[in-house]
């Protein structure tokens, strides 16, 4: 083999060879670890599904509820709510962070440009006689370094800084999911307060309509003062319930508002009672539950960034390797710059490795690995705990269900008992005691009908939060 064959494989080789040397990765490749996976979910048996049966969630799932005011208001979080944009801004830092962190793997170019003039001392060491001790120097220069990513340092920063992006990415579609589902049960607990006082006003209706009655009674001498006394007294509670009813109605308004990004002051409900029945949902297999939830996506990102770190850390035992390269033009006159004689250029190639260091690499090591491991108990909770509040929901509705049917029929009940009472009352078979009682116990199992719906119905806006809002991990964004 002739010297040039040899020495243009000896070029290449040493082209080659950091080329090579950059697929090395020290640490360990990432992959997700098991949860906990029920075949089904055990509320869910006679679950009835939503129909048609490839029916799915979608990411304005609100709209199953079929309320216009409620669509208004959750595009109106969508558009203004200040926790979603704050979430955006993280999220923007984060992406930034993956092209920081990239541009590490190719080489940092520097360019500048200088003028000098310089004097020398006559009496300084080595003159000789007749040199100028004065002189222009144009500088040109054109500066290339690369560090070699040899053991995967650079690489596992990309990808760490690529699973926090995700990490931000999943943080703010749980914070989405998280104020829209806010919204959704404020309105709805809302509405229930408006139902609640509805039927206090008509209570307290037919309650003054009893107070005069009974007043008439006194005058004529078929009551006594007593029974008086009470009619009034059940009436003036009656409208201060009513009343009371007010406030948690004003804060619910006002908590909606800054939902939507506005001033308390700027917004006012209407009331509305609704009869809207919780949508038919459909739950899925708790397998997907994994895919579709966004809190579960920032803990299984968080993983993989622990993962990365492990892998930072490892490759802190091995030396590093710079590259580097200065270039450029150097002249006395500038018009002399960009001449063949006026070029310089040098290269080099530097290497430094730890030797000793009181165990601190290795310290770091067992940080980031005990770090991942605290991610994967974290991990596997958070899929316990999704799997805990879809369960809860379903079994709210279901019981809830049924408490609404046994509750109709004792307020049924409680009417009947109330008319028989005001029926025997009228004709002097007995006191006034025993109708306010009978009031009293309509007014109560009516109350708890309205709050009873209220319940079912924020148990479906939880319900659909514990299923992920229609949202996939599909949708993490790629780098």
């Amino acid at each position: 083999m002739s010297a040039t064959a040899i020495s243009m494989r000896a070029r290449a080789l040493a082209i080659t060879a950091p080329l090579l040397l950059t697929g090395c990765m020290v640490g360990p490749k990432y992959a997700r670890p098991s949860a906990p996976q029920p075949p089904t979910f055990k509320e869910a048996a006679g679950w009835q599904p939503a129909q048609p049966q490839d029916a799915a969630l979608r990411g304005d799932w609100w709209t199953m509820y079929g309320d216009a005011d409620l669509n208004a208001y959750e595009q109106q979080v969508e558009a203004a709510n200040q926790n979603l944009k704050l979430a955006a801004t993280n999220y923007v830092q984060a992406r930034a962070a993956v092209q920081a962190a990239r541009a590490n793997l190719f080489p940092f170019l520097g360019a500048g440009a200088n003028a000098t003039r310089s004097r020398f001392s006559y009496n300084r060491a080595m003159y000789f006689k007749g040199i100028p001790n004065q002189y222009n120097d144009f500088n040109l220069p054109l500066e290339v370094s690369w560090e070699p990513d040899f053991w995967g340092r650079v690489r596992h920063t990309v990808l760490q800084a690529k699973a926090n992006a995700q990490v931000s990415a999943a943080t703010g579609q749980n914070v989405r999911l998280s104020m829209q589902a806010d919204l959704a049960t404020d309105y709805f607990q809302l509405r229930g307060l408006d139902a609640e006082e509805q039927i206090l006003n008509q209570t307290v209706s037919v309650l003054q309509r009893s107070l005069q009655l009974t007043e008439d009674r006194y005058h004529g001498g078929l009551n006594s003062e007593l029974d008086v006394a009470q009619a009034r007294t059940l009436l003036e509670s009656t409208r201060a319930e009513a009343q009371d009813v007010g406030v948690a109605c004003a804060q619910y308004e006002h908590a909606i508002a800054v939902l939507m990004g506005e001033p308390p002051s700027s917004l006012s409900i209407p009331p509305r009672v609704l009869h809207t029945q919780p949508p038919a949902i459909p739950a899925g297999l708790p397998s997907q539950l994994l895919e579709r939830r966004p809190d579960i996506a920032m803990a299984e990102r968080t993983m993989a960034a622990a993962n990365e770190q492990i892998g930072l850390a490892r490759s802190a035992y091995y030396p590093t390797f710079t590259l580097t390269g200065l270039g450029g033009f150097e002249s006395a006159h500038p018009g002399n710059w960009f001449t063949g004689p006026s070029s310089f250029w040098s290269t080099g190639l530097s290497s430094s490795e730890l030797l000793f260091d009181w165990g601190q690499r290795h310290a770091l090591d067992v940080q980031a690995q005990a770090a991942y491991d605290g991610t994967v108990a974290m991990y596997r909770q958070t899929v316990l705990s999704a799997y805990q509040e879809v369960e809860d929901n379903l079994a709210a509705l279901r019981i809830l269900q049924q408490e609404t049917d046994t509750q109709q029929q004792a307020v049924a009940a409680a009417r009947r008992q109330e008319q028989i009472a005001q029926s025997r009352y009228e004709n002097g078979i007995d006191n006034y005691l025993n109708v306010t009682a009978a009031q009293s116990i309509e007014l109560s199992n009516e109350l708890t009908a309205a709050q009873i719906w209220t319940r079912r119905m924020t148990a479906s806006v939880l319900l659909l939060k514990a299923l992920g809002g229609g949202w996939n991990a599909s949708q993490l964004p790629k780098f």
